[in-house]
């Protein structure tokens, strides 16, 4: 295995993210394809972890009225456990805090539950009460400025 994580720059692999998302939330979680596919695609910052020419994993990061929201974050199932989330996020978080713009921003995600355990190794922390979207549960997850990963 040869995973490498970066920001997508290009069509080919764009394709790859959706093809990565279809897998995993549309067939997998039964999400319906017109909620996975929003008005955002365009202007969101997405990254995808390949092994070697293969897309893995991918997610994305946006700038919203709350601050900046992670989200998206998409790992095929045979790569889950060989730490692609892990390389998402950490990817993901550097990008946002590497621009000084984006300083003192709120940085958000909504984590399923069973992701849990991997954004809170980053830094993330619960805020509020379990709450369901596309038929999942989740909760609202809050970066803690100044925190190392």
């Amino acid at each position: 295995m040869s995973l490498t994580v970066s920001k997508i720059n290009d069509a080919l692999s764009l394709e790859k993210a959706f093809y990565i998302r279809e897998q995993v939330f549309v067939k997998e979680q039964n999400v319906v394809a017109e909620e996975e596919y929003d008005e955002f695609e365009t202007i969101a910052t997405h990254f995808i972890v390949q092994d070697a020419e293969q897309g893995v994993g991918t997610a994305r990061w946006r700038f919203t009225n709350s601050g900046i929201k992670l989200e998206r974050f998409a790992v095929l199932k045979t790569y889950r456990s060989h730490g692609v989330g892990s390389m998402l996020v950490k990817a993901v978080l550097e990008d946002v805090l590497s621009n000084p713009s984006n300083k003192n921003k709120t940085i958000y995600l909504h984590g399923q539950v069973t992701a849990l355990g991997l954004y809170e190794k980053f830094g993330f922390e619960k805020k509020g009460e379990l709450f369901v979207e596309c038929n999942i549960e989740h909760y609202l997850m809050q970066y803690k400025s100044g925190e190392k990963f």
